[in-house]
């Protein structure tokens, strides 16, 4: 009987579990459905693939400056990931290995700026970058995003297990700091790297607010800006709203799969 009860449960979370993957699949379904269906088609809330993909695509082609975007996007999120996560783990590293009273409170300082929303300093942030004309700049872009409290804080905590041993054993072989960080911390904290670089890649890529008050032009303009352009007429063609979607989709799915083991062992703070 208990055999059976048991047999039961376990039927109840599989039949659960396939259930919840199935409706968080569904919008990723739908999107890439969408993209090969005219606007009528998406409207009505057709779930079936169509065979209007070739001309949505022409008339992005035709519409819109995708490849422009994408690589405003592309690079803006590139060098600001590579600059995040290479001063966010100085500074977690450092805040870890070299504790003290004063670096403590500094810490508790910077988490309580977490509590700050973005819409409070969006002011200030853009006339300190207009007087110092940043504005339409990569560098605009990345500056106010190369140290969050946010990833300092993962790092710092994901530090905490890192075996202080090998770094007194590196110092004593004739390594300075700097030396040690890059040869001895980077390689063995490596699933924490790689879980914050998705991360990092990921906030970046989808950002909307910053660089909506920043990137003035549309030689600079990135894709979610140009998503957002596509809503903005008298009427929306969905299809290639869709289409556009599903592109700029596209590179974060293909990171986080690719990436996914180390993203979990990043996550759970394992050092290996």
């Amino acid at each position: 009987m208990k055999a059976k009860n048991g047999k039961t449960t376990i039927a109840f979370e599989y039949i659960f579990i396939i259930i919840v993957c199935l409706l968080s699949v569904f919008p990723f379904y739908w999107m890439i459905v969408a993209a090969t269906n005219e606007s009528t088609d998406v409207i009505r809330g057709k779930l079936t693939i169509g065979t209007y993909l070739i001309e949505n695509i022409k008339t992005m082609l035709e519409t819109v400056n995708m490849g422009r975007a994408f690589w405003n996007s592309l690079r803006t999120t590139v060098c600001g990931t590579v600059l995040s996560i290479f001063v966010c783990s100085l500074a977690g590293y450092g805040f870890q290995v070299y504790r003290d009273k004063q670096k403590d409170m500094m810490m508790n300082i910077l988490l309580l700026s977490m509590m700050i929303p973005f819409a409070s300093i969006m002011v200030p942030l853009f006339k300190m970058f207009s007087t110092f004309h940043l504005l339409d700049t990569t560098i605009g872009f990345i500056l106010p995003s190369v140290s969050t409290a946010f990833l300092i804080f993962f790092f710092r905590q994901n530090s905490i297990a890192f075996p202080i041993e090998t770094i007194q054993a590196a110092r004593v072989d004739g390594l300075n700091e700097f030396e040690i960080y890059a040869r001895v911390y980077v390689p063995i904290m490596a699933p924490t790297f790689a879980a914050a670089s998705i991360v990092t890649f990921m906030s970046t890529w989808n950002s909307y607010m910053w660089p909506l008050i920043v990137m003035q032009s549309q030689k600079m303009q990135t894709l979610p800006l140009l998503v957002t352009g596509l809503t903005a007429g008298y009427t929306t063609d969905y299809g290639l709203l869709m289409l556009c979607v599903s592109i700029m989709t596209l590179p974060t799915v293909i990171l986080f799969f690719t990436q996914q083991k180390r993203f979990v062992e990043g996550i759970v703070g394992s050092v290996k």
